[in-house]
């Protein structure tokens, strides 16, 4: 992505961004079990139930690529990032659902 970061971001683009080996996080919002389910490779879990606790952990100077089950979390958390100064947060459109059913069927559904 290039200019200033959208606030959301789409399945195929994140996978693009991931295949060219392109700078940046890819962070989970969602609870344990959810993350036990199913990940998009790479990922590291974050709950939004205590995501303020894991701020610490990330570059604000790098791109954030956050995601939940279905955008509307991750969304929250992008939007709670730019807030507190992390520019380059986004949200992953419709979360690990789009990446199953738009990006690897194998990733389970629920």
């Amino acid at each position: 992505m290039t200019g200033d970061t959208p606030l959301e971001i789409s399945v195929q683009d994140l996978k693009r961004l991931k295949d060219e080996g392109a700078p940046g996080a890819v962070v989970d919002v969602r609870e344990v079990w959810e993350h036990e389910t199913c990940r998009i490779p790479g990922s590291v879990l974050m709950p939004l139930s205590n995501f303020a606790k894991h701020v610490a952990d990330l570059d604000p100077a790098q791109p954030i690529y956050l995601y939940c089950h279905h955008g509307a979390r991750s969304l929250q958390a992008a939007m709670w990032l730019r807030r507190n100064g992390f520019a380059k947060a986004a949200s992953v459109k419709g979360g690990i659902d789009a990446w199953s059913l738009e990006i690897d069927p194998a990733t389970p559904r629920y």
